[in-house]
């Protein structure tokens, strides 16, 4: 593809990123590209419409660090439906895809059309009302992670009104999430599954996450592993008081809202990880599928079950251990039989052309 700007997501914190960061200049310098860092933590941060029009409106956001840093440069991809290409940095990636010492390669790559583009699954959101950050919250939840993100805009090209609130111009990766503000005080929250109540919840946080995401938070409160080709909304209670705490898979098509209960406390609301607004006893937010995906850059098949044993060091359990030597990664040799050739499989040693080849 002709690739005529970059956007720069980089994780100034490290020095490989920094390095890797002009590395990425020195390519667009030599293959007269355009680029531009973008989402810079420096100062006040702006929305992503704002970020992407001052970098020069980018046909490819570039991150540099871990999954963190892939999350801020997909909220700026999907605002512009420009693609994302994520340089692994981090410790626990799920998301980026090359190492810092192939950048120049997989630029390279991406210019002479040597890429997949996979689609993912991205949620958007309605509110009650436009939501709104405290400056006292803000401060209150910062952690040292950076300074905060504005409360989203209201989509004008939504109808609002009545019954079904206003449509926030956000978009997320991995999860939105309804948390409790206060340490001693849990959230008191409705959950509707397409339109019905399902439960009310007193939890320290509940979550809707994409299938991408179940990974992330979803997966450290005990929800399901899911593959990022599926297509679904995962709800996951964190820390409910009350015996039904398991994690619901919902369809595509059915969203899932969350409204605070009269008596709870104020509840804030993240997008991938980044707080986003505060909601009071009343107060509901509504979460589905977007109808914008990302469109991530792959320059090889994905192994997202290998990257998933390696992560989790599955392979090295005390159960394996004891039962003597470790089940083969993939335990034939020959090709797969005419009908099972629709199926996602690895390939075999003499075929490194088949999808789900790991690289």
């Amino acid at each position: 593809m002709a690739v005529n700007r970059i956007g720069l997501v980089v994780h100034g914190g490290r020095a490989e990123a920094v390095g890797a960061a002009r590395a990425v200049r020195a390519w667009c310098a030599e293959n007269a590209v355009g680029c531009a860092d973008i989402d810079v933590w420096e100062g006040a941060r702006r929305g992503a419409r704002e970020e992407v029009a001052a970098a020069g409106d980018p046909d490819l956001v570039v991150t540099l660090g871990g999954d963190g840093t892939f999350l801020r440069g997909a909220r700026l991809a999907a605002a512009h439906d420009a693609l994302v290409l994520g340089v692994d940095l981090g410790r626990v990636g799920f998301l980026t895809e090359v190492p810092a010492t192939a950048v120049r390669s997989a630029l390279d790559a991406v210019r002479e059309e040597r890429l997949t583009v996979e689609s993912r699954m991205l949620l958007t959101m309605r509110a009650s009302c436009p939501l709104r950050v405290p400056p006292d919250v803000a401060a209150l939840l910062r952690y040292g992670r950076g300074p905060l993100l504005p409360a989203p805009t209201v989509r004008p090209d939504c109808e609002s009104g009545d019954d079904w609130g206003v449509a926030l111009d956000v978009f997320a990766l991995n999860d939105i999430v309804v948390e409790k503000l206060s340490r001693d005080r849990q959230v008191s929250v409705g959950v509707y599954l397409a339109g019905r109540l399902l439960a009310s919840y007193y939890a320290d946080a509940l979550l809707v996450a994409t299938p991408t995401g179940s990974t992330a938070y979803s997966f450290a409160a005990g929800g399901p592993v899911v593959s990022p080709r599926a297509e679904g909304l995962v709800f996951t209670p964190v820390a409910p008081h009350m015996t039904f705490n398991r994690s619901v898979v919902a369809a595509p098509d059915e969203p899932v809202a969350l409204r605070i209960l009269e008596r709870s406390g104020q509840a804030a609301v993240s997008v991938d990880g980044q707080l986003r607004g505060v909601l009071d006893p009343g107060d509901w937010i509504g979460v589905y599928a977007a109808p914008r995906r990302l469109r991530a850059v792959r320059l090889g098949p994905t192994d997202f079950y290998g990257r998933l044993r390696e992560r989790m060091n599955l392979t090295d359990a005390p159960a394996a251990i004891a039962d003597g030597g470790a089940a083969p990664l993939w335990p034939v040799t020959s090709p797969p039989p005419g009908d099972l050739a629709h199926l996602a499989l690895p390939a075999g040693p003499d075929d490194a052309s088949r999808p789900g080849t790991r690289r």
